[in-house]
């Protein structure tokens, strides 16, 4: 599986978002070990390319099932990419992500709570 087919993927799930990252790695097949590890470097690699062309994380939508928040390593990321500051489990990391998910609601992502 490929960074490319994960955002089709993402795509074709709206308006079913977010979803978790289990629920995504069990959809795209990934196999241990390191599944989840699979994921979020697919994952970073969408961030990249979003960044670069200027548009919101598409990988805001996946997030992890206790928090209903991406993990650390998303906002790791965005820091790295220059659009977050803040610690990954401060109050900046909810406050980002709802801005994330507003940003791609604009963009023709509607993301809305899981079913």
């Amino acid at each position: 599986m490929n960074p490319a087919a994960l955002r089709l993927w993402l795509e074709a799930r709206c308006p079913r978002l977010p979803v978790t990252y289990a629920e995504v790695a069990q959809a795209l097949g990934l196999m241990p070990p390191g599944t989840i590890r699979q994921l979020t470097d697919m994952l970073e690699q969408l961030m990249a390319e979003d960044a670069a062309a200027g548009r919101p994380f598409s990988a805001a939508l996946v997030v992890g099932r206790l928090r209903d928040l991406p993990g650390p390593g998303f906002f790791e990321t965005a820091a790295r990419l220059g659009r977050f500051s803040g610690a990954p489990d401060g109050p900046e990391a909810a406050a980002f992500h709802q801005a994330e998910l507003a940003a791609l609601a604009s963009a023709g992502q509607s993301p809305t709570t899981r079913p």
